[in-house]
């Protein structure tokens, strides 16, 4: 089952976002307080920010975060894939492909969905590509403040 995440999910967000940070996905950890900040913005904002939990035989199997943005070159609304994130035990049951369903139904507006994946990440990688996802030639720069 995938649903909206709610207040009453924040000490399940943190502890999923803190494993995740700690996973081969992902480059480097980030402080817990960023986590914090995000789970309180999730719940102020749902317009550009949103994250669902996904459950899984009654259980608390994962999550997945997505932030939309407006890309002229798409030619309309982005949805960015930001973490997506299934516990070991849950993983081959066909849940990543059920956040992508909903990501389709829940966002009908969206012109493209976007997200980064580590090489290293093979699974991730082959189930992507079965869901016509490809590799854009960019190369992404940031400024962190």
């Amino acid at each position: 089952m995938i649903r909206i995440i709610e207040k009453s999910d924040r000490e399940a967000y943190l502890a999923l976002t803190e494993a995740f940070y700690k996973t081969p996905a992902v480059d480097h950890e980030i402080p817990e307080e960023n986590r914090i900040r995000t789970f309180e913005y999730l719940m102020t904002r749902p317009s550009d920010a949103e994250c669902v939990m996904i459950e899984c035989d009654g259980e608390c199997a994962g999550y997945a975060l997505f932030a939309k943005t407006f890309s002229q070159e798409a030619g309309g609304v982005a949805v960015w894939f930001e973490e997506i994130y299934i516990k070991e035990e849950f993983r081959g049951k066909g849940l990543g492909h059920e956040v992508f369903e909903f990501a389709e139904k829940h966002f009908p507006e969206a012109r493209r969905f976007r997200l980064e994946v580590e090489d290293e990440n093979v699974g991730a990688v082959k189930l992507y590509k079965s869901l016509g996802f490809d590799y854009l030639p960019y190369k992404q720069m940031i400024k962190d403040k």
